[in-house]
């Protein structure tokens, strides 16, 4: 896993700090000075300790998991196949009712960005 340069913790540390905590050794705030994170920082990751263990450590995608706002699968289709007859993206924008970034993203996930 590549650990960013300036990251306050690395998965160790956070494991260490958080265990500091839950076995009382230190209180939050006590923590957050000492790692030098707030003391919601160390309260996520307590809470994360607790829930998963050594294994809730490690860094997480922030990929959202699912994008409600998605153009639908009918809207792309219907962009991709008017860009195969080469019309341009604003027109195919005019067409099909949505902004010019759209049918670049559309278009650019589909291949066809350039004509």
């Amino acid at each position: 896993m590549n650990i960013h340069k300036n990251a306050r913790l690395t998965p160790l540390r956070r494991e260490e700090m958080a265990l500091s905590v839950i076995e009382g050794r230190l209180s939050q705030a006590d923590a957050a000075r000492t790692y030098g994170v707030s003391a919601k920082i160390v309260a996520r990751w307590v809470e994360r300790y607790k829930a998963e263990g050594s294994k809730g450590m490690i860094d997480r995608s922030s990929r959202p998991a699912r994008m409600p706002q998605a153009t639908a699968t009918s809207i792309a289709e219907r962009i991709v196949a008017l860009r195969r007859q080469r019309w341009t993206g604003s027109h195919i924008a005019m067409e099909v009712g949505v902004s010019p970034a759209t049918v670049s993203r559309v278009l650019k996930r589909a291949g066809l960005s350039r004509l």
